[in-house]
């Protein structure tokens, strides 16, 4: 059911924990899973150079947290603005299908922190992030 990946992730998490003085924090979560993310961004010279994150939810969505962090830590905020609930499933090999919701929640949460980190530097963040979704209506996941 789900790829060694998944498991390793899930029984491994990487970057677990929270930043003191974060340069942006972002936090979803869905209400019908209750699956809920938050994310803890470091950011020197538009370069992503620490994250953390805490996840309350299943072991798909502790995999995907876990995923997404390795897959921005080191990379630029414009890189990381790239990354999509796709790119993260591909990077686990795979997600049952009831659990894509997962994958939508670790690029809200890399984008919510995003967000907050421009909030902060006096930027209106949604012309550069877009418009942050609270749930996963539109990832099909049948929940």
């Amino acid at each position: 059911m789900y790829s060694a990946k998944v498991m390793d992730h899930f029984a491994n998490p990487r970057n677990v924990g929270e930043i003191e003085n974060a340069d942006g924090v972002g936090e979803v979560g869905n209400p019908k899973c209750g699956d809920i993310m938050k994310m803890s961004l470091k950011i020197e010279n538009n370069v992503i150079t620490d994250v953390k994150f805490k996840t309350f939810g299943c072991g798909a969505a502790i995999a995907t947290s876990s995923i997404a962090t390795e897959m921005i830590k080191g990379k630029s905020v414009d890189d990381a603005l790239k990354l999509t609930n796709q790119a993260v499933v591909e990077a686990l090999d795979g997600l049952p299908p009831v659990k894509l919701h997962c994958s939508v929640l670790a690029e809200q949460a890399v984008k919510a922190a995003l967000s907050d980190y421009y909030r902060r530097q006096g930027v209106d963040p949604e012309p550069i992030v877009g418009k942050l979704t609270e749930d996963c209506h539109a990832c099909a996941c049948g929940i």
